[in-house]
């Protein structure tokens, strides 16, 4: 592991303390790991915790294994309801399929500062997928709705000049990532 990503998983581990230990819950099974991921707006709003935000949709690798979940919003590590779901979760995992081929890759972590437009983010973390039907280069990939602009670490808004972590390239629209406290 270089220093790079160390300094990476210590902000991810301090991200994941701001959030109380009490909701916190590690599942093992099926999940979808939207870490690298880009998302689109939806047109549609979404509330968390009584305050709306823009939605966004998220394409994202199914893997299985550990992972940590809030269940404030998934309730228990059991997938959401319906055929073929998944919950978007955090983990560890430092490669996985990653777009726009779905090779497995490494993540490279990066900060970025969210901006108007695109260069905000989104929170794609205990959110809902659904499993697409058709692997791509091998890859099970999930369609996650989740909000736009709404911070993991507490659920408020993000404002434009936040700090973010995430692994999405750089360019992506909305990158799924983690504001920092």
């Amino acid at each position: 592991m270089t220093i790079k990503h160390l300094f990476m998983f210590v902000l991810a581990c301090a991200l994941v303390t701001v959030v109380k230990a009490d909701p916190l819950i590690t599942c093992t099974g099926e999940y979808a790991l939207c870490a690298s991921s880009s998302t689109t707006p939806t047109g549609k709003t979404i509330i968390i915790n009584g305050v709306e935000f823009q939605e966004g949709i998220s394409v994202c690798p199914v893997l299985t294994g550990e992972s940590v979940a809030d269940s404030r919003l998934t309730g228990t590590c059991a997938p959401p309801k319906g055929e073929r779901t998944v919950w978007s979760l955090f983990s560890l995992e430092t490669e996985y399929p990653q777009a726009p081929t779905w090779d497995v890759v490494k993540a490279v972590p990066r900060l970025f500062v969210t901006t108007e437009g695109t260069g905000g983010m989104s929170n794609q973390w205990s959110y809902p997928c659904v499993v697409r039907p058709t692997q791509i280069n091998g890859a099970t990939l999930a369609d996650c709705l989740g909000p736009l602009n709404e911070s993991p670490a507490g659920g408020g808004v993000v404002p434009v000049g936040t700090t973010v972590l995430t692994s999405a390239p750089i360019g992506a629209a909305y990158p799924v990532g983690g504001s920092i406290p």
